[in-house]
């Protein structure tokens, strides 16, 4: 039995309720591809082989792809892919048909940048666009995925979320339910990609102005954009779209920022839009 690693932020699932929870919230069929990211020792891989088409497991450790390659060798339906998740461009590195749905045990400490490879950016969504994707992810970041306007845990990583994907809670996880027990809750989400039904005119702006709103908590939103639109027609553009001007970034819900977005994109006031790009890329929210 191979240990898990911290440096890898290894946590074996040991609760058959959560594992029924995963599969069911993944709504398999016998057709279905799935793309599962650090399968670990293979528990939820073994129960994903025995529903589906094919499951393609990604993982890094090299030891525990020994192990993975012994437990499964007789399964034809299983694909082991040594390699870092992060490093991979699915839609290139793998061969047709391509996964159609992504379940996984991810972990925690790259959530982020699994979230960004498979739902991609407002300026730029993901290619393929999987049906659904089932996670179990730290409970802080379901909290924010899931979050409403105007509540403690709603971001930008719930605005950018929610405008690519209708994300779900499906069900808590208590640490007790892993072997080791990790220092956090965590839980299970669903995501399902789709366009969002009122797209920005311009993406890369609303991204833009996302990150430039939730730069700063604190602040109200037009303080935290006067640097990059003027003010008087930002105050306008606020109270046309029924938005108090002393609103913070949090309680605008996705479309009232698709709105604004649109408003500022179609005023011509963009006067210091992207004047320094990298300023903007630096921008954490």
């Amino acid at each position: 039995m191979v240990r898990p690693r911290k440096r890898f932020a290894q946590h074996w699932l040991q609760s058959q309720t959560v594992l029924r929870q995963i599969l069911v919230a993944a709504q398999l069929h016998s057709s279905d591809r799935i793309l599962e990211i650090g399968p670990g020792q293979g528990v939820l891989t073994q129960e994903l082989l025995s529903q589906v088409q094919s499951v393609v497991a990604v993982e890094l450790d090299r030891d525990l792809c020994q192990g993975l390659r012994r437990r499964f060798e007789r399964d034809a339906n299983f694909i082991l892919v040594e390699q870092d998740f992060l490093k991979m461009n699915v839609a290139i590195d793998l061969s047709a048909p391509l996964p159609n749905k992504v379940v996984a045990n991810i972990p925690y400490n790259i959530t982020s940048p699994i979230l960004a490879q498979l739902l991609g950016t407002i300026d730029a969504p993901a290619q393929p666009i999987y049906e659904t994707i089932v996670l179990m992810v730290q409970q802080e970041v379901a909290e924010r995925l899931v979050a409403s306007p105007g509540s403690k845990a709603f971001n930008g990583l719930s605005v950018r979320s929610q405008y690519l994907a209708h994300c779900e809670l499906i069900c808590p996880v208590p640490s007790q339910a892993f072997k080791p027990p990790p220092q956090v809750d965590s839980a299970v989400v669903r995501l399902t990609p789709r366009p969002y039904p009122q797209p920005a005119q311009n993406p890369q702006w609303l991204a833009t102005l996302l990150k430039v709103g939730f730069a700063s908590r604190r602040k109200m939103l037009r303080n935290n954009l006067k640097s990059w639109v003027d003010l008087d027609p930002l105050s306008e553009s606020l109270n046309q779209l029924g938005i108090s001007v002393q609103a913070r970034a949090e309680e605008l819900s996705v479309s009232q920022w698709v709105a604004l977005s649109d408003a500022l994109q179609s005023s011509d006031i963009r006067h210091k839009v992207i004047k320094d790009k990298q300023a903007v890329d630096k921008v954490e929210c």
